[in-house]
């Protein structure tokens, strides 16, 4: 066991959030932590926590937050009508990767989906990040898709 609380994130984590996403090289080429959190942030986080079928999590060690990721749940059609559980943006400080604390809060979301009766539990991780690719798959993901997106860019990019 590792001492992790995972919660819903709440106002006054933003801030920690965004910076666990700019945690990574990726993450700093799109993400803002300079002088005052862009109000993108707290519009995202207004529209996720009004939403039921959304949930921003965090993770919490020794009462310092060391790990986010959203969890989503999507009605559809295909599978008889089957809910998936989309699980995003999953990240753990870098200086405590490789402890466990991932494993932790991945088996945590697959329960929570579980519990909403989910039959599907999906997520995507860049196609260059070979580490959590085996990650996943020791956790039972497998590469069954293949992903694609298309950046309609934002305001301000």
């Amino acid at each position: 066991m590792t001492g992790l609380l995972i919660r819903d994130a709440q106002l006054q984590d933003v801030a920690a959030v965004v910076a666990l996403l700019t945690d990574d090289d990726k993450g700093r080429a799109r993400e803002d932590v300079g002088d005052g959190l862009d109000r993108g942030y707290f519009e995202a986080f207004a529209a996720i926590t009004a939403d039921p079928n959304q949930r921003l999590l965090v993770a919490e060690q020794d009462g310092a937050i060391v790990g986010t990721f959203q969890l989503s749940f999507l009605p559809g059609l295909s599978f008889r009508g089957a809910w998936r559980g989309q699980i995003e943006a999953v990240r753990i400080a870098s200086h405590l990767r490789g402890q466990g604390l991932g494993r932790e809060m991945i088996l945590w979301a697959v329960e929570r989906c579980r519990e909403r009766g989910c039959r599907i539990v999906q997520l995507t991780t860049h196609k260059s990040r070979d580490r959590a690719h085996a990650f996943y798959e020791r956790l039972g993901f497998e590469r069954s898709h293949i992903g694609m997106k298309l950046h309609l860019g934002s305001p301000g990019v």
